[in-house]
């Protein structure tokens, strides 16, 4: 078991870059708390790549002014020590002040379109802060491939348009959200979750993996979007904030009559914790039949 070196400047960054050598170089961006979804990253990262980076950095243009910027988790040394089993070479652990040594940046990235709906429409800037710092930060690492998870499945139809857009010069790779045995995505925010709160977390992804179902028996997309708010519905410890049928790449909402593939985001809160999940359900006939309907 190697232990990643920990750099927290930018210097310090660059000294183990060039000391990684002229190999493939991997990224994978986390705010530290890291749990078992993180580790698929990194271990996925390490397939791919000669030196696998992972940056930790709490980044304050993300969070609302009502978000939980001060409380979030951090634990740097439990972070290292469950990243030494998983393949990370180095750690990137800067502060506010080394980020955004000038203050908090007057230039930034827009998401645009993207931004402006679901996580957007919910909490507004957050994409564009997300971007910026992503950007920054492929900028310090320099990497060839950045892996993200699929549960972030706006950030990462985001990044994914940015890196498209401003020609920048790295492979975006998404990986398969990792679930703990009861579904539940794994998150750092499941940590604020009670025992019965947790139990009502089970909703959300008992609610998609019911629109799977009906998705996989012929449904169209109102169908769809039905079968999961009835499970949601039927939960009255989980507050919905949105429930949405988009193309997962524009994460525009799809028409009655789709076809193919389509992203199916929930966003809701449970208690406290605000919570996110989705799945992609594909739409093959993108409606019943009359016939399919009475044979039900």
């Amino acid at each position: 078991m190697t232990t990643p070196r920990v750099v927290r400047t930018r210097e310090e960054l660059d000294a183990a870059l060039t000391e990684g050598g002229a190999g493939r170089r991997a990224v994978v961006m986390t705010m530290g708390a890291l749990h078992e979804g993180h580790l698929s990253l990194v271990r996925t990262a390490r397939e791919r790549a000669d030196q696998v980076v992972v940056t930790v950095f709490v980044n304050p243009l993300q969070f609302g002014p009502q978000e939980d910027l001060a409380s979030y988790p951090r634990d740097l040394d439990r972070d290292v020590a469950l990243l030494s089993g998983a393949g990370a070479d180095v750690v990137f652990a800067p502060d506010v002040a080394e980020v955004y040594p000038g203050g908090e940046p007057v230039v930034r990235v827009v998401a645009g379109r993207l931004g402006d709906v679901l996580e957007g429409a919910s909490r507004p800037g957050h994409l564009d802060g997300v971007l910026t710092v992503v950007l920054k930060l492929m900028h310090l690492v320099r990497p060839d491939v950045a892996l993200f998870g699929q549960k972030d499945a706006q950030q990462l139809a985001a990044v994914r348009q940015m890196v498209h857009d401003l020609d920048v010069p790295v492979e975006v790779v998404a990986v398969p959200t990792v679930r703990d045995a009861d579904g539940v995505a794994l998150s750092s925010r499941n940590a604020y979750l009670d025992p019965g709160e947790r139990t009502c977390a089970r909703a959300l992804s008992r609610a998609l993996a019911c629109a799977q179902d009906v998705a996989r028996d012929g449904a169209s997309a109102p169908s769809v979007l039905a079968a999961a708010r009835a499970v949601l519905d039927a939960e009255p410890g989980v507050a919905l904030d949105y429930l949405a049928l988009v193309d997962p790449a524009t994460v525009e909402d799809v028409p009655a009559d789709h076809a193919g593939p389509a992203l199916l985001a929930v966003a809701a809160r449970v208690g406290a914790t605000r919570l996110i999940d989705n799945v992609v359900v594909d739409l093959a006939d993108g409606a019943r039949s009359p016939q399919h309907e009475e044979n039900r």
